[in-house]
C-alpha cells in the first residue's frame, strides 16, 4: 500500500501540479478532501484543489519538484521545493519578474485510493523576501 500511496502523490505533483493536468484531479482528490495548510487557501474537493494549484501555476510559472518521499500506513509526506518566476499577483503583491524558490513539507492522508487530506507548510517568508515584500536579513 506505500508504493502505490507514493505513487499517488508523485502523480499529484508531476501530473496536475507540473504538467497542469486539471482532469486528473477527479481521479486523485477525493470528493470531501480538505487542506488544513496555514499558508495557502483553503481547498475542498478536486475543485477547490484546481482552483488553489492554479494560483500559483499562473502567479509564479510554479514547478514542483519532489526532494523525498515517505509513508506509513495511510500518511505520506513529501518533502518539495516550488520554483518560477513570479509573473502575477500573489498574496497582494503584482508581479516582480523574480525568480523564485520555496522549500515545503506536505502531509497526505490517503483513503480508498485517493488524496482525502493535506498539512502543508512551505517558506511563505523566504518566498515575501525574494520577491522584496519583506526585507530580507541582512548578514
Amino acid at each position: 500500500m506505500s508504493a502505490s500511496n507514493e505513487a499517488l502523490v508523485r502523480r499529484f505533483f508531476e501530473e496536475f501540479c507540473n504538467d497542469r493536468r486539471g482532469d486528473v484531479a477527479d481521479e486523485l482528490i477525493a470528493a470531501d478532501y480538505v487542506s488544513h495548510g496555514p499558508q495557502a487557501p483553503q481547498a475542498e474537493g478536486p475543485d477547490g484543489v484546481r482552483e488553489r494549484v492554479g494560483l500559483y501555476q499562473e502567479a509564479v510559472d510554479g514547478h514542483w519538484t519532489v526532494e523525498e518521499i515517505m509513508s506509513a500506513g495511510d500518511r505520506v509526506v513529501a518533502r518539495w521545493t516550488g520554483t518560477g518566476t513570479h509573473r502575477g499577483e500573489l498574496m497582494g503583491i503584482d508581479a516582480t519578474g523574480k525568480p523564485i524558490s520555496v522549500d515545503a513539507i506536505s502531509v497526505f492522508r490517503i483513503e480508498n485510493g485517493k488524496i482525502a487530506e493535506e498539512w502543508t507548510v512551505w517558506d511563505a517568508l523566504g518566498l515575501l523576501q525574494q520577491v522584496g515584500a519583506v526585507p530580507a536579513p541582512t548578514a
